[in-house]
């Protein structure tokens, strides 16, 4: 039986999430925004779901303070129609919501049913349309938003993000004592 592994993604499998995304949307991230997502932005959480080894869809997040941002979520094409992409969007939904996250959104295209399909039963719902959204075709969007997010996991433990530069888990300057000079 293949066993479906979801996890933090690394930089390693910045290539194999490249060419998902561009077998996928028609106009695709680089394989250096997904690097810099991964190792420049503390605001950024990637998961990767794994099969036999082989990464197989990931999914994107921006948290800033309580509130989520969806930035993509695919499938390769060879594994789609087998809730993969379900179960990826449980997951970054549980993880959003253990670093704090009250709420999510995102922008999905409006011939995209099947995408519609899977955040509706996952709780979004459509609270408008962004005109023009998409620059390939100049196709509309629409906004959805996910306001009842699973329960934080109290055992949620994260490594420090690759950006904490100051050695810190929040990225933030380390607190300075009084009188001490920046």
């Amino acid at each position: 039986m293949d066993e479906l592994v979801i996890r933090r993604m690394t930089e390693e499998e910045v290539k194999a999430v490249a060419a998902i995304e561009k077998a996928t949307f028609p106009r695709p991230w680089s394989e250096e925004s997904f690097r810099r997502e991964v190792t420049a932005n503390v605001a950024a959480r990637y998961l990767v779901a794994e099969k036999n080894g082989r990464v197989i869809g990931y999914a994107g997040a921006w948290v800033v303070l309580d509130e989520c941002h969806i930035t993509n979520i695919a499938v390769a094409e060879e594994e789609r129609g087998r809730g993969y992409g379900s179960r990826l969007l449980e997951a970054l939904l549980r993880t959003v919501s253990s670093l704090g996250a009250a709420w999510a959104d995102l922008e999905v295209r409006v011939s995209n049913a099947c995408a519609q399909h899977v955040y509706a039963k996952a709780g979004f719902v459509s609270v408008g349309k962004r005109k023009r959204y998409y620059e390939d075709n100049g196709e509309d969007a629409f906004l959805m938003v996910c306001e009842r997010l699973p329960e934080a996991d109290p055992a949620f433990e994260e490594p420090p993000h690759p950006a904490s530069a100051y050695g810190n888990e929040e990225g933030h300057p380390p607190e300075r004592a009084e009188g001490e000079e920046a």
